[in-house]
């Protein structure tokens, strides 16, 4: 009996070893990215992005949670509006700062989260025309710290973000092409 505990043990150890040095050999930087073409000038999307107030028409977090505490500081919208929200397990809670816009064509967010687990992000949408189009891209890059690379062994952080931020898109879209 005790023979087949310690191979069961020794079996383990290998195979929390392995994901260790599997996880030490991701990238310590991340990004998750998706795009859309939208049939509507980007002066006409600029601006649901650019004021955090618009955001509960289109982001995919906004209904996640009834209860959602939200709080608006600084500019209305724009360099220096700030949006922080506290909800369920859900949505966590967090805090974003748009540090930077390029009217109509570029808007750059600090993104930090607090709940369920820290992290410290950057969110960049740019819109270019294309006809009587605009290419919309949302991105969102940070440091991939040890415990998310572990993580990451088990859930892919690409598609799992990646359908929520489709998701914000497609509600662009309709928003927008009305």
């Amino acid at each position: 009996m005790l023979d087949i505990i310690a191979i069961i043990a020794v079996v383990l150890a290998i195979a929390i070893a392995a994901v260790l040095i599997l996880a030490a050999t991701k990238p310590d930087t991340f990004q998750v990215q998706r795009a859309i073409s939208i049939k509507a000038p980007a002066d006409r999307i600029f601006p649901l992005i650019n004021d955090f107030h618009q955001w509960r028409s289109w982001s995919p977090y906004e209904d996640r949670d009834p209860a959602l505490k939200r709080t608006y500081d600084g500019a209305d919208s724009g360099k220096g509006a700030v949006y922080a929200w506290d909800g369920n397990k859900n949505v966590g809670s967090g805090r974003m700062e748009i540090l930077e816009t390029s009217v109509p064509s570029r808007i750059l967010i600090k993104l930090d989260f607090f709940k369920p687990f820290e992290g410290h992000n950057t969110a960049e949408f740019t819109m270019l025309p294309q006809g009587d189009a605009t290419h919309l891209t949302w991105t969102m890059t940070g440091p991939a710290v040890f415990l998310s690379k572990v993580m990451q062994m088990f859930m892919n952080l690409d598609r799992m973000i990646g359908r929520d931020f489709e998701t914000g898109l497609a509600n662009l879209k309709k928003l927008t092409e009305k």
